[in-house]
């Protein structure tokens, strides 16, 4: 008897654990949004991110693949990302909205 109540709560002790290291997409969220706006060179205040059980997918436009690649780089260090789904699009030189 003692055996298996062990057993259930090292396993209740596992599953404790494992829950608390997941981190939540609300945070995920956050994090990816302040180091993308925080970025110099990607200036990502204005993409849309979006989260769903730890994959990321990036919308928006941006001046070059430096800055798409750059972005996708950011949020993949992201603790928690578990996939990025880069949709980011490169804005042509001089193309405004509505064009």
């Amino acid at each position: 008897m003692r055996i298996l109540a062990a057993v259930f709560l090292l396993t209740l002790l596992a599953a404790c654990l494992a829950q608390a290291q997941s981190v939540s997409d609300d945070k995920i969220y956050d994090d990816v949004r302040l180091r993308l706006a925080g970025d110099r060179d990607v200036k990502g205040g204005a993409l849309e991110v979006s989260v769903a059980q730890g994959v990321v997918t990036l919308r928006g436009k941006v001046r070059s693949g430096k800055i798409k690649q750059k972005a996708e780089r950011i949020t993949r260090k992201v603790k928690g990302v578990k996939k990025v789904v880069n949709e980011l699009e490169i804005e042509l030189p001089g193309a405004k909205n509505g064009d």
